[in-house]
């Protein structure tokens, strides 16, 4: 057509200049067109198995574990993001289970973790080794047989070279995970088993190789802090700094079993979660009686066919709080805090776990208000409580 139109008429400075803007609008704007795309990833505190979390998840009938009862109400909210992640902080070593101090819990709880949409463990913490080698390698071969992803323990060391980083593919982007933790509570690690620690020098050789991949992410997930420590040390962050330093976007961290700040950092596309507390637990003392789920958006904008910039869009948090019934059957329930429901959920009948739930959501509340950056509470969730109970 433009052929035509130059025959047709004269060929004026003015009209070149208007064919030649024509044609580069026409014909040049898709290599300059841009494509946006974005994931969504929940990231939840430390999976603990307690006796009494045991104990409650027994069915007597069948002689088996459920822990669907328990995850009921937080699953709606961990299945809808595009990627869930947390810590496995218990064994899957087999019988006898136990809690604490050397946990070993039913397989049924990393499936119910897995149909609850959680897409990745990490398994580096200082339980990870509680029953020992055979303890740390049937937890890998039962996560294994699930087809979860982990990362952060290794049955040997050619293990951890060929399976690191944890490399995710999900909705167009590529994702680098790494775990490391502070120790395993001073029992040695058995002979030819791998735990990630946390050693700089480690720590950065995987960072660089996971850079070489050309990920559009690195997520470096940590066990450290001090324990019931509602602010982190300067070790945490010492390391986060090292962490950004080398390229790191997302540092999310674990172990102090309350939650900890987190922080935005939007120029610097950085961003760390110092605790994200109990996911789900059997302590009862404040502050321990819950967790926080951080909520991130990355987004990627395509330039070229080649060419990408990924960068964090949003990141919020969410509250979970882990109730405990009075009842004879001492049940345990993972319950979503609602942003906009001030009066907590109608089933918590008696007074003394409705002020628990109360005290818990106001702490959260206050600790983030003083000490987040740039990090507020996600204002709508997936589903509402079961008000039917």
């Amino acid at each position: 057509m433009l052929l035509l139109m130059k025959k047709s008429l004269p060929l004026n400075p003015r009209f070149r200049i208007a064919v030649g803007l024509l044609f580069s609008i026409l014909f040049l704007g898709n290599v300059h067109a841009q494509d946006t795309t974005r994931i969504s990833i929940l990231f939840g505190g430390d999976m603990m198995g307690h006796d009494s979390q045991i104990a409650s998840a027994f069915e007597s009938r069948s002689n088996s574990y459920d822990y669907a009862p328990c995850f009921r109400f937080v699953t709606p909210v961990t299945q809808a993001p595009d990627l869930a992640i947390a810590n496995l902080e218990v064994t899957l070593a087999g019988p006898p289970y136990q809690g604490y101090p050397q946990f070993s819990s039913p397989d049924a709880l990393a499936r119910q973790l897995q149909t609850s949409g959680f897409d990745a463990l990490v398994t580096a913490n200082n339980h990870c080794i509680d029953r020992g080698k055979k303890g740390l390698e049937r937890t890998i071969a039962q996560l294994d047989s699930l087809g979860m992803p982990h990362t952060g323990t290794f049955v040997d060391s050619a293990a951890r070279v060929n399976q690191t980083p944890l490399m995710i593919r999900k909705n167009g982007f590529y994702l680098a995970l790494l775990n490391y933790t502070y120790g395993t509570n001073g029992i040695p690690i058995p002979k030819g088993s791998i735990v990630n620690l946390l050693d700089t020098a480690l720590m950065r050789r995987h960072i660089q190789v996971a850079k070489a991949l050309k990920p559009d992410a690195i997520i470096v997930f940590t066990h450290w802090g001090t324990e019931y420590q509602s602010l982190p040390e300067k070790r945490q962050i010492d390391l986060t700094e090292f962490c950004f330093r080398l390229g790191v976007q997302l540092v999310i961290g674990a172990h102090p079993h309350v939650i900890q700040p987190m922080e935005w950092r939007k120029e610097q596309n950085q961003f760390v979660a110092y605790s994200l507390g109990n996911f789900v637990s059997g302590q009862r003392k404040r502050y321990t009686d819950g967790g926080a789920m951080a909520y991130i958006e990355l987004e990627k904008v395509h330039y070229t066919s080649d060419s990408a910039v990924t960068r964090i869009h949003n990141a919020e948090y969410m509250l979970q709080y882990v109730y405990r019934t009075v009842d004879a059957q001492k049940d345990y329930y993972v319950i979503p805090v609602i942003p906009t429901d001030l009066s907590g959920p109608s089933f918590i009948k008696d007074t003394a776990s409705a002020a628990a739930f109360k005290t818990f959501v106001d702490d959260s509340r206050l600790l983030y208000r003083k000490h987040n950056k740039n990090v507020e509470e996600r204002k709508e969730l997936p589903v509402a409580y079961g008000r039917e109970e």
